[in-house]
């Protein structure tokens, strides 16, 4: 009796679940729909019983079977049903348990956010520009002798205005790529020739901030076909990031590797490393791992977020190794396609 119970008790709740259920079993046959699923997928329970294979005809139902009978190993899918936007989950275990979340809201509430950020982003971005070239011209003489003490302050306010630039700068990427605005304009490109062009432009900084950089050119060059403006982005994220977050008399090292498939880019540093129960966090937005908080460094969070969506834009892959104490690597992969052409 006591079984009886727990059964429907059981039985009742995922009846009553607040997201939609679908379970297959070992041979892909439905045995259960809950109410949720029912009203989500604009299906009734005379399904069960029939196979994957046969309910791929039924509106709304046919998107989430496409999924489960495409795709192995999946654990997380978004789709668009009935107008809503429906975030599908598997579970496999002695069959598959398919889980429908309907995130309409959160992606709603998630586009104001996003719309909002570019406003505000966009707004600030004049008068930001404006006030720049301003302290430019006061601390070039423009506008007559500045003295020294008061030299020093405008070049603080300049520093914390460069700053606000390149947090505007990053907000206004973040936003044309989530709206999908953020236009790819691919040609075949020198890689080893952009590199160099990176390399120089921190030379400076490097030197400032008593760190020996240095690029391992190999012994090829290769064209591959990407959007050029975009790669420098990626690079001068991570070189930047070497530089800012690394030791006095550090080192970084700027690597590059090819094989039949896809072209390797590394940049290895000597620097904080990332905590390891941080490291899960490292490509999303806003974070700074805690060490790297306690030092004056300044950044906004954005740069690697940035890097993963340019680099899986361009079909590519994104990774790191990092210890803390001793160091990072961050590396990028990205396909060589038919028409590249590797020069020996």
């Amino acid at each position: 009796m006591e079984k009886k119970q727990e059964l429907l008790m059981v039985l009742n709740i995922i009846s009553n679940f607040t997201d939609g259920l679908l379970f297959f079993d070992e041979k892909d046959r439905l045995v259960l729909i809950n109410k949720k699923a029912e009203k989500l997928l604009d299906i009734n329970k005379k399904l069960i019983g029939k196979k994957a294979i046969e309910l791929t005809d039924i509106p709304y139902l046919e998107t989430i079977i496409g999924i489960f009978l495409s795709k192995q190993n999946l654990q997380k899918e978004q789709a668009k049903i009935n107008e809503k936007t429906i975030e599908v989950s598997f579970i496999n275990n002695k069959g598959t348990l398919i889980i429908l979340h309907d995130i309409t809201k959160e992606k709603m509430v998630e586009q104001m956010k996003n719309e909002f950020v570019s406003i505000v982003a966009h707004q600030l971005r004049t008068p930001i520009s404006s006030i720049k070239w301003t302290l430019k011209m006061f601390l070039e003489g423009s506008f007559g002798q500045v003295k020294q003490d008061q030299k020093k302050y405008l070049e603080k306010i300049y520093t914390i205005n460069e700053r606000m630039v390149e947090l505007i700068n990053d907000l206004l990427n973040i936003a044309r790529i989530e709206e999908g605005r953020y236009v790819y304009k691919p040609v075949p490109t020198n890689l080893i020739n952009l590199i160099e062009t990176i390399i120089k432009q921190f030379k400076e900084k490097a030197e400032v901030n008593q760190i020996n950089l240095v690029f391992e050119k190999p012994n090829f060059s290769t064209k591959i076909v990407i959007d050029p403006e975009k790669i420098k982005l990626v690079l001068q994220n991570f070189i930047d990031n070497a530089i800012k977050y690394n030791h006095k008399g550090g080192e970084v090292f700027v690597s590059l590797k090819s094989d039949k498939e896809n072209i390797t880019v590394s940049v290895r540093d000597t620097g904080l490393g990332i905590p390891k129960e941080q490291q899960k966090r490292i490509f999303t937005k806003f974070f700074r791992a805690a060490n790297v908080m306690k030092t004056d460094t300044e950044g906004s969070g954005l740069g690697l977020y940035i890097n993963k969506e340019l680099i899986e834009a361009h079909k590519g892959k994104i990774w790191f190794e990092s210890k803390e104490g001793k160091g990072s690597t961050f590396s990028f992969s990205l396909p060589l396609q038919k028409n590249n052409n590797k020069i020996k």
